[in-house]
């Protein structure tokens, strides 16, 4: 079937996705400040209304575009975790009892716009299995494309440099690793998401890969 995922990428470095539902466009992370106009133009050629913004977790290189959107999208739906919500408007930046109390790492800038609403793992966003990829941030999520089995992994892969997992920070792309909150809590996500075979794996950074589950072990065997 012919993929239904439409990648936007910003300056080589950092990606939304735009994905066609039945009822519209889900734009799965927004890309950095400024990102809006070039996801618009996206949606226009795609000949779809973009009807819901789903996040992969707060930080500011996949949050930054939310408010220029929202303004051009009166009524546009803006979902995230229920865990990374309050990092999304930084309301509450303290961990939880029970997280891995490490420090959080990467930008969180702070976005004017509050989520819609929140979702938590098992969930579905029209076709988009919410999948539980805590490590990155204490929130962080991946989505499954039901139909296709694409992974859109937000950052607990990246492929800029080869693919990797944020585990570990990778010296030909190091960003991701040098973001991620719990290395530990990261690692075991990346497994996980590798249990589920995906068939294409879509990261914040870098192409979609292929075929990627001999990847992905690759990049679990060097962050371990």
């Amino acid at each position: 079937m012919t993929s239904q995922i439409h990648r936007v990428c910003r300056l080589g470095l950092v990606n939304a996705y735009l994905v066609v539902e039945d009822d519209g466009i889900t734009v799965v992370d927004t890309t950095i400040k400024g990102g809006g106009k070039a996801i618009m133009k996206a949606a226009h050629e795609l000949g779809q209304p973009i009807v819901r913004i789903a996040l992969t977790h707060a930080h500011g290189d996949h949050v930054g575009g939310v408010d220029e959107l929202v303004a051009s999208l009166p009524g546009v739906a803006v979902l995230i975790s229920e865990r990374d919500a309050p990092l999304l408007t930084k309301s509450d930046m303290s961990l939880r009892p029970g997280e891995p109390q490490d420090k959080l790492r990467g930008g969180y800038p702070g976005i004017k716009t509050a989520p819609t609403a929140t979702f938590e793992p098992g969930e579905r966003i029209g076709s988009l299995e919410v999948i539980a990829a805590p490590g990155h941030t204490p929130g962080h999520v991946a989505f499954l494309d039901t139909r296709d089995r694409t992974l859109l992994c937000g950052d607990a892969y990246s492929t800029l440099g080869g693919v990797a997992t944020s585990a570990k920070v990778n010296p030909r792309f190091p960003l991701v690793g040098v973001a991620t909150w719990s290395r530990a809590t990261e690692l075991e996500s990346a497994k996980a998401l590798r249990a589920l075979e995906p068939s294409r794996l879509a990261p914040g950074h870098g192409k979609i890969v292929d075929d990627p589950v001999a990847a992905m072990d690759a990049a679990i065997a060097k962050a371990s």
